[in-house]
């Protein structure tokens, strides 16, 4: 087997076990409208996602692939009606090769819990799937190059709630250069998709005064999460 076909294999193995992790086949949404159960659905959208996965997780389109670990696709519920979405791979992330493990990770977790969600819940991913170095921010170049393929996973999850996490994420999703004060506090439409914008996970890290403010922003996604969900 040649050392592609390894990185393959080792890809798709991790992402199939992270969804038979998540789902098991009696598994259904009790707060979800959607009135299958995971095991038909996600079957479909998980092989999509894979295949999708599977034809851009070599790519080499700009120079962060040079010096990545692994290519962070993403992780959770291909059939999640909510999908999170950050800026780029950490350290950690680079690491192991899912999103949010450190400590945002932890934090992340935290927050959905708070809401009652889970990661089994919800589809987490990056604007950037490959680690900038240092943890910088992403170049406008490398945004333009990865950025269709987190438009292509938003068209095979179709999700009705986006949570963006940070300034860069929200900027990018929502083509502005408007600040991260001005973007959060009510919701905005992405492609008939309710788009919410709250801090990173590892801003709350560092300011503290930023946690308040989130959590407002967590109550409206399940605020308004609910009131689809009953309508």
């Amino acid at each position: 087997m040649s050392m592609a076909s390894d990185n393959l294999y080792d890809l798709l193995t991790r992402y199939f076990r992270q969804q038979s992790e998540l789902f098991n086949e009696s598994t259904t949404f009790a707060q979800s409208s959607r009135k299958h159960t995971v095991s038909t659905s996600v079957e479909a959208d998980k092989d999509a996602l894979a295949t999708f996965c599977h034809e851009i997780k070599d790519c080499t389109k700009c120079a962060l692939s040079s010096s990545r670990r692994h290519f962070v696709f993403g992780a959770g519920n291909p059939n999640a009606r909510v999908m999170l979405i950050g800026e780029a791979p950490g350290e950690e992330e680079d690491r192991v090769g899912e999103p949010f493990v450190g400590r945002a990770g932890k934090l992340l977790d935290k927050m959905l819990k708070a809401i009652n969600f889970s990661r089994k819940d919800v589809f987490i991913t990056n604007i950037l799937k490959c680690r900038p170095p240092g943890n910088r921010d992403p170049q406008p170049d490398e945004i333009a190059t990865c950025v269709p393929y987190l438009h292509r996973q938003i068209e095979l999850i179709k999700p009705d709630f986006i949570l963006v996490l940070g300034r860069i994420a929200a900027q990018t999703l929502l083509t502005t250069t408007s600040s991260l004060g001005k973007l959060r506090t009510h919701p905005h439409d992405f492609s008939g998709i309710t788009l919410i914008v709250t801090y990173h996970p590892a801003a709350l890290l560092r300011t503290e005064d930023y946690k308040r403010p989130a959590w407002e922003d967590l109550k409206l996604l399940r605020k308004l999460f609910d009131e689809k969900v009953k309508s």
